[in-house]
């Protein structure tokens, strides 16, 4: 199983690679996340080059089933988060 990466881990690889305080690196890691946070809250897209893209779009209210009773049920409408990985991402995933 593999291992999930964390601010901690984060943090500690900005501190290594580039020579800042660890407490620094961990404030520098929260500042670019919280950045990231805020503008998807307004609804802007965040493209990160050689990453991807983060996006948020809106889904309208329907109806939906529960698949175990078969009962109907209302689905609220929701503003949902996605993530389109770039090409260049695509292919180191995939060992290319």
């Amino acid at each position: 199983m593999s291992k999930t990466l964390t601010r901690s881990d984060l943090a500690n690889a900005v501190h290594e690679q580039i020579g800042l305080s660890y407490n620094e690196s961990a404030q520098l890691v929260s500042s670019v996340l919280e950045e990231i946070s805020l503008c998807l809250e307004t609804g802007e897209q965040v493209k990160l080059s050689s990453f991807g893209t983060f996006s948020v779009s809106s889904k309208n209210a329907r109806v939906g089933r529960n698949p175990k009773t078969g009962v109907e049920a209302t689905i609220t409408p929701r503003r949902v988060l996605s993530f389109r990985p770039s090409n260049l991402m695509k292919k180191r995933v995939n060992g290319g």
